[in-house]
């Protein structure tokens, strides 16, 4: 049995409500609800490259970095694709728009989320954010 034989409706769909989570808590600075969508012992590369090491660092650095972080504008994200390694485990492709106040869009990202799903919750175990240059 291979991961494309198996119903994975339901799974799909709570996938897209953590990036929708993930959304909703950056747009709120609201770290308490970003930190609450990891695994403990995540680990996390942010788009600058800091490797961030379980969900000590990652809070402490969610703290640092993300009140304030929309005064010049917000970002949304969308999952866009997803493959699954095991039944609880995915990969979620993620696009990550960078807009100004004025809704222009000023910049992207391309976020790769590993997800495991602990307890029948899915949650974000690795991640890496990548911003896309344009070359």
């Amino acid at each position: 049995m291979t991961t494309s034989d198996i119903d994975t409706t339901a799974d799909i769909e709570a996938l897209h409500a953590v990036v929708a989570a993930v959304d909703k808590a950056q747009r709120a600075e609201d770290a308490d609800a970003f930190l609450a969508l990891f695994h403990p012992d995540a680990i996390w590369t942010t788009g600058g490259g800091k490797f961030l090491n379980g969900l000590d660092e990652i809070s402490a650095f969610t703290r640092a970095v993300l009140p304030g972080a929309t005064k010049d504008g917000y970002a949304t994200y969308e999952a866009f694709f997803i493959r699954f390694i095991r039944p609880d485990v995915a990969a979620v492709k993620v696009r990550q728009q960078y807009f100004t106040h004025d809704g222009e869009l000023s910049a992207e990202g391309s976020p790769l989320y590993g997800m495991t799903k602990e307890d029948g919750r899915w949650v974000i175990t690795f991640a890496q954010n990548t911003p896309v240059v344009d070359h």
